[in-house]
Formats: C-alpha cells, structure tokens, sequence
C-alpha cells in the first residue's frame, strides 16, 4: 500500500474526493478543508494499493492535478504495513501482484535524484576507485569486491536506462554527463595518487607486467562479460521498479565497472598503453550493456502494464 497526499486548491477538492471514493482500490480517504498553509488549500489524503499507484495519479491528472502547478502537491509515501479488512479489499481490486506492479512516478523521482551531482557520489566513486585500484596492484579479488560494493555509478546507469524509455532527454543527458564527469575525476585522482606512489616506489611498471591470475579479468573483456554486463543491467532495472532495493547488491558485485577504472587509473600511471585500453573497454563494455539491458527490460515491462501508467 501507499500513503498518498494532495494540497489542492478548493476548485478541485469536490471532483477529486468524489473520484476517490469511487475507486475501490482506494481506502481510508480523508478530506481536511482549508488545512494547508503552504501552498494555501485543501488537504486529501489516502491509501491506495500498489498495483494502482499510477492508475490513480493519471485520472487524478485528468481531472487537473498536476504537480507542476504552483498551487497543488502530491507525495508518495510507501506504507510498510496495514493490517485490516479494507486494506485488503484494495489490494483485491487492484490487479496483479504488488511485486510486479511499477509505480512509475517513484521510479522516475529517484532515477533524478540519482543523476544530481554532488559531493558524496564524487567521493564514493573516487574511494572505490582507489581501493580497485590497489585491489589490481595486489591482485585481490577481496579488494575488487569492495569496490564494487562502494562504487555508486549503478544510479546514474538505472536512471539513463529510465529516462531514454520514458523519453526524458534532459534526464538522460543529466545521466550520462554525470557518469563521464564522474568517471573522469575519479580516474583523474586516482591516476595522480598512483604517480606519486611510483616516484616513492611503492609500485613500478612491473607491477602490470607481473601474472595476476585473480584480476587479470579486469582489463581483459570477453564474450562474458557483455553477457554478464547485460544479466546485471536486467536484474538492477527489476530490482529499481519493484522496489528490491537488496537485489543492487548483486549487481554492484557483478560488473567491473568500478575496477576497470581503477586498472586504467594505474595504467596510465605506468604508461601501459595496452591495459589502458582493455581497461576502457571493459568499462564501456559494462556501462553500455547494463543501459541496453535496463532499457530493454523497463520497455518490455511498459507493454506488459495494459493501462497506462508511465508518467506523461
């Protein structure tokens, strides 16, 4: 179930109670007249079944709730638990299953948040980055996992994935500059902290040339790893819409994106030409097959949604 919660302007207070009350996907509907301060007007509050978020959100545009308006609010909140018989009569009337319904409005919300830069996602990326880029030095695979699990870039990745099926190009475009400025820094950083530990001699081009049986890998993409690369991409966009948050774990652990880049960071410390490219193009390979994997599973799940739910 979800906790919705509209400020309206009095003009549409009647038309939208109404419409709820018809709705039998909709319970415990509250009407607060004159209750909201900032912005001034009527306050509507209900719960509604997850299969029917978006349903809901789309009449409710029909009848002139629109969240760009300067004098109307909506906000979604999901309610983790509501014991009682009406609740379960909404869930009886909303059709399919919770777990397979999307709330596009939710999606679309975090996939902005996720394409703001800001000074944490830069710092995580660059820590991750570091620590890969001492995991492929040491040739740890423990390492590598760590930085897979710090590296923050699967938000940006989802959210490209999201903005090109809805068709928010401003989106997109937030997306992908954030993940090349994002990238590029960390690299950057970490490319500069490997040249000062070569002039201390902490590490020397033989470092690279040395067998490193547990992350050679890394530099070396194969058919597996666009096949792994698109697994992951399809299980993140699964995970993003049906609200499985504990699934990204998976797929930050799957796909070298991270490592990669560190591998390149410290190739092009030590001037080695040729793992500065399978560096690359591991990390093009990754990035690339999880947006198309993403894409492909949000677009299939949108012709599956027989009403239409995706926000306009």
């Amino acid at each position: 179930m979800f906790h919705v919660r509209l400020v309206l302007p009095p003009d549409l207070t009647t038309d939208v109670r109404d419409h709820l009350a018809a709705l039998e996907t909709v319970t415990n509907l509250l009407v607060l007249p004159g209750c909201a301060v900032a912005p001034p007007g009527d306050a509507v509050l209900f719960d509604v079944a997850r299969e029917a978020v978006s349903p809901v959100l789309h009449g409710l545009r029909k009848l002139g709730v629109d969240p760009e308006r300067d004098d109307t609010s909506v906000a979604l909140d999901e309610v983790q638990a509501m014991p009682g018989h009406r609740a379960e009569l909404a869930e009886r009337a909303a059709p399919g299953a919770p777990d397979d319904a999307i709330v596009w409005e939710i999606v679309l919300g975090r996939a902005a948040d996720d394409t703001r830069s800001s000074w944490s996602f830069h710092a995580f990326l660059c820590l991750a980055t570091m620590i890969a880029a001492i995991a492929v030095i040491t040739d740890s695979p423990v390492l590598v996992v760590g930085a897979m699990v710090v590296g923050p870039e699967f938000g940006p990745v989802s959210a490209l994935a999201v903005a090109l099926v809805l068709r928010r190009w401003r989106l997109a475009w937030r997306a992908v500059r954030l993940l090349v400025l994002g990238f590029a820094l960390a690299i950057a950083v970490t490319a500069v902290l490997a040249l000062v530990t070569r002039g201390v001699g902490w590490i020397s081009p033989a470092d690279l040339a040395k067998p490193r049986p547990l992350t050679a890998y890394i530099w070396r993409p194969d058919k597996w790893s666009v096949v792994v690369a698109l697994l992951a991409g399809a299980a993140g966009a699964l995970s993003v819409t049906a609200g499985r948050t504990n699934v990204l774990v998976g797929v930050f652990i799957s796909v070298t994106t991270v490592p990669a880049a560190g591998n390149l960071a410290v190739a092009l410390a030590l001037a080695d030409g040729n793992e500065v490219a399978g560096s690359a193009l591991q990390l093009g390979v990754n990035l690339l097959g999880m947006t198309v994997a993403g894409y492909l599973v949000l677009s299939v799940q949108r012709l599956l949604t027989r009403q239409r739910q995706a926000p306009e």
